[in-house]
């Protein structure tokens, strides 16, 4: 099995992990964008979409966007932490003129970071990884996100 990692890079702090582990990162001011291919099971593309979030032991509902999606699991940047490993209920509204994807989810990772070092109010970077979604959704997430990586490839 190949292991791979990704570095976090702050202004006072660097740290590593392996792919798969899961951690916090709290205090990172400075996010640098990952580089190279991202090697995971399901590639994820760019895509913002309208996204409903629960907590499982919440009745709050949060809205907002996605930063990228992928078969496995989005990624979202939020105004609160949702806590490592919790619950979530998913909505999706996709682009493909189907009914929103609605599944369960799992929060794993998140990274608390600034819009500036001047700004004090934080951000949560926040992954989550789908846990109970149809086999039918997973391939309409797939077709999104092949057909945007198709159209970034660079020409020959």
């Amino acid at each position: 099995m190949t292991v791979y990692s990704l570095t976090f890079e702050s202004v006072n702090t660097k740290k590593t992990c392996k792919m798969g582990e899961r951690h916090v990162y709290s205090g990172i001011k400075e996010l640098n964008m990952w580089s190279g291919i991202d090697k995971r099971r399901f590639p994820r593309a760019r895509y913002e979409c309208k996204i409903h979030i629960r907590r499982k032991d919440s009745l709050k509902t949060i809205t907002t966007a996605t930063e990228n999606i992928g078969g496995g699991g989005i990624c979202v940047v939020l105004d609160e932490d949702l806590g490592l490993f919790h619950g979530v209920d998913l909505e999706i509204t996709l682009d493909d003129g189907n009914s929103p994807v609605s599944c369960a989810g799992t929060v794993v990772w998140v990274v608390k970071k600034r819009r500036s070092q001047m700004d004090p109010v934080s951000l949560f970077d926040t992954g989550i990884e789908f846990v109970d979604i149809s086999d039918n959704d997973v391939q309409r997430i797939i077709n999104i996100v092949e057909a945007i990586l198709q159209k970034e490839k660079p020409l020959p």
